[in-house]
């Protein structure tokens, strides 16, 4: 059987630390004792997202191909068990509990002021508890359906969308999180189960607590509820998505009183501690060239294309990375221009070294100032685990990223043709 490995990790440039548990069960666990907070904040989370809909372990021969949206739908079913709603065994704790699917994720969570050990148990309990019936399953898609539509009725989930459809081909991540009403109505109790037992599985799984907590009282738990199983050496792949757009535009009709757009680019995926560089990088660079005080915002507040409502985006994971320009214009496609023109002239003449170590230096001030905060750290801790990276990684590329790289990746990834705008107005 394997043994529990205990690390504490410790990042001498700014005097943080935490500790990193592999227990026996196979889980990791990272843990951040700050002394002087009352609250505690904790995450149990699952690298498996609205993206996760081809896969296989290794006693499988073929991939599995499962219905879009069943990430969302089993995260709402673990909250129900045999017996009782989770929320009232929380409630007797005084814990506040939720949950969240991403593309790439599915995490439960609580925070409390007191009583942390018991909401952890209900935390490491439940979410290894599954049930799933034929009834309350089908009870779930007209309550899932119905916040589909409730989706698709708000326009910038939609303008959204339309981007992502406007750059990927193949790839899930342009479907909904929650799937389509037709996606969700093929979804059963086997599939659910068939997910959980690929997914839930605590090899591919991380626990996260920050705040008001002791090591050795998480590892008590932990040796407590963990059910040790075996690394089923699970494989998720992607279908293969070509680096060209699918349309240069999109455009919707719908009743709101702004004209709404976003630009997106479509650049080269990475991972691990490539991704997290590009990702800095990438937020940098496009802070630099949408400054308050640079010339294109300047140039477009002056003449009225746009207003505080504009900003800037990354959004990456596994596979996909998506460089955001967006807000309100009554005339989107001279935003488009004007950006254009902005990105072509950084390329040649490189960016504003003055404004990119203001914004490197802020940036890292922020990073730093996020150390303080219980839930950023629970949050930056599991973040950093599910990409392959560790939550200093941060802090040390941020010290050391430089205008000559940043100037490189606007030169090689923003580029027009990888650009799609995503455009809603009103028909009137």
């Amino acid at each position: 059987m394997a043994e529990t490995k205990i690390e504490r990790i410790i990042c001498p440039q700014i005097g943080e630390q935490y500790t990193h548990i592999k227990h026996k069960s196979g889980l990791s666990i990272y843990v951040s004792e700050m002394k002087g907070f009352s609250t505690t904040e904790a995450l149990f989370g699952t690298k498996y997202g609205s993206i996760n809909t081809q896969f296989k372990t290794k006693q499988e021969k073929d991939f599995c191909c499962v219905p879009e949206g069943i990430a969302h739908y089993l995260e709402h079913k673990l909250f129900e068990n045999e017996d009782c709603d989770v929320f009232d065994l929380y409630a007797k704790t005084g814990a506040n509990a939720n949950a969240f699917t991403s593309f790439d994720k599915t995490c439960y969570l609580f925070s409390c002021s007191s009583h942390y050990k018991e909401s952890l148990e209900i935390l490491l309990s439940f979410v290894q508890s599954p049930y799933f019936t034929v009834e309350s399953v089908q009870k779930e898609q007209g309550i899932i359906g119905q916040e589909i539509k409730m989706c698709n009725d708000d326009p910038a989930w939609r303008i959204f969308f339309n981007m992502l459809q406007g750059l990927f081909h193949k790839h899930p991540v342009k479907i909904d999180i929650a799937g389509t009403i037709e996606s969700i109505s093929q979804i059963t109790p086997e599939l659910l189960y068939r997910c959980y037992n690929t997914f839930y599985n605590l090899h591919n799984m991380v626990l996260s607590v920050a705040g008001n907590c002791k090591v050795e009282e998480v590892l008590e738990l932990a040796d407590k509820l963990l059910k040790p199983c075996e690394d089923m050496q699970l494989e998720c792949i992607f279908p293969d998505e070509p680096l060209e757009i699918v349309r240069a535009e999109t455009l919707e009709f719908a009743p709101i009183g702004t004209t709404m757009f976003i630009l997106g680019y479509k650049c080269k995926p990475a991972s691990g501690l490539e991704n997290l560089k590009k990702e800095l990088l990438a937020t940098l660079t496009l802070q630099v060239l949408t400054h308050p005080t640079s010339p294109l915002y300047q140039g477009m507040l002056k003449d009225q294309l746009i207003n505080e409502a504009f900003s800037v985006e990354i959004f990456n994971g596994d596979d996909f990375f998506v460089a955001m320009f967006e807000g309100e214009s009554s005339d989107p496609h001279t935003v488009r221009d004007r950006i254009f023109e902005a990105i072509a002239d950084a390329a040649k003449n490189g960016l504003n070294e003055i404004l990119f170590e203001n914004s490197r230096k802020n940036a890292y001030g922020k990073l730093i100032r996020k150390f303080n905060n219980v839930e950023s750290v629970a949050n930056m801790m599991i973040n950093a685990a599910m990409s392959n990276v560790t939550p200093f990684d941060m802090v040390n590329l941020l010290s050391s990223l430089t205008i000559t790289e940043a100037n490189c990746w606007l030169q090689e990834e923003l580029l027009p043709q990888q650009a799609t705008l995503s455009i809603m107005k009103n028909k009137d």
